[in-house]
């Protein structure tokens, strides 16, 4: 996630001219103004409002009230009960019919419901399902649905803008900033990049690419992390686990992002350390920790346990 740094201007004080009083100060005598970088604590900080912002914004996880997967052939939706998808009350008890069929999904809306796809009104076609950001959204009155694909499953994603959990968001507590988690570590690169199998909550196992293994120390004994890079990211993502989940973090481990390796070393900042969506609902599809990253050590950096999650 990245952080935008914001540079304080300073204000320029309007002076009546002086009549020679005062000695002019020539250009070259002038002396930049000093600007001293932020804090690990500020950066942190700022890293933290920014994330949240994210999290309880109108399209965040914390909007995410519903995910119903698709059975092939015809799947009713609305807010009858007796529709396959029930989507939550106050929208049309009709809204139409998904098709899905050879791994294509066909949307026909009901006629009257005023149905957006995109911002733009819609009828009838094709859906394409989530891939890198590029959905099709739809959108009636504050909910907004776009398809899924886990594996060999569609499902339909659904958020509410104004669903309970974002207006009741009370924050996340957090251990202490500490420059003793910001860790740098030694990376030892996997030539060809190999495929690493990641469980989630649903039960799938997803290979995913590895570009190869993070080696650090805490407290002097040495730990490993095979973090994975998704296409066309930047970053490395590493999903973890360590035995504050047992009592003080997310039971399911947490997620972390790091640059990528510099001079074969890759830095650590678990002060940035987060919960995965599903520690806000019931309704996401989160990756687990595979066995080779839950860390035989006490993490006690980042975010701590969200409620009762």
């Amino acid at each position: 996630m990245r952080i935008a740094r914001l540079l304080t201007l300073s204000t320029l004080a309007f002076a009546t001219p002086a009549v020679a009083a005062t000695p002019m100060t020539k250009p070259s005598e002038t002396k930049p103004s000093e600007t001293k970088p932020p804090t690990l604590e500020q950066e942190t900080r700022a890293w933290h409002q920014k994330r949240i912002e994210n999290l309880t914004s109108p399209d965040g996880w914390l909007a995410l009230v519903g995910l119903h997967w698709l059975k092939e052939g015809d799947n009713t939706f609305g807010s009858a009960a007796d529709n396959h998808l029930v989507f939550p009350a106050g929208v049309p008890a009709r809204i139409g019919t998904l098709q899905l069929k050879g791994g294509k999904v066909m949307l026909s809306v009901a006629p009257g419901v005023p149905l957006l796809k995109d911002g733009q009104p819609f009828s009838t076609g094709p859906l394409r399902p989530e891939v890198e950001g590029r959905e099709d959204v739809l959108s009636l009155g504050t909910l907004r649905f776009y398809l899924i694909r886990r594996g060999e499953q569609f499902g339909i994603r659904v958020k509410d803008s104004e669903a309970e959990a974002r207006k009741k968001f009370h924050g996340i507590p957090t251990y202490p900033v500490s420059a003793a988690w910001r860790i740098e570590g030694r990376f030892e690169p996997a030539n060809p990049p190999r495929k690493v199998p990641v469980p989630n909550v649903l039960g799938m196992v997803e290979q995913l690419d590895s570009p190869g293994t993070v080696v650090f120390t805490v407290n002097g004994q040495e730990y490993r992390l095979e973090p994975v890079q998704e296409p066309g990211s930047t970053q490395l993502f590493i999903i973890f686990g360590d035995l504050t989940n047992r009592t003080d973090t997310y039971g399911a481990g947490r997620f972390l992002y790091s640059d990528l390796p510099k001079d074969g070393k890759v830095v650590l900042d678990f002060n940035r350390a987060y919960n995965p969506p599903c520690a806000f609902s019931p309704y996401a599809t989160c990756p687990l920790p595979p066995p080779q990253n839950r860390l035989k050590v006490r993490v006690e950096a980042g975010e701590k346990r969200y409620g009762d999650h």
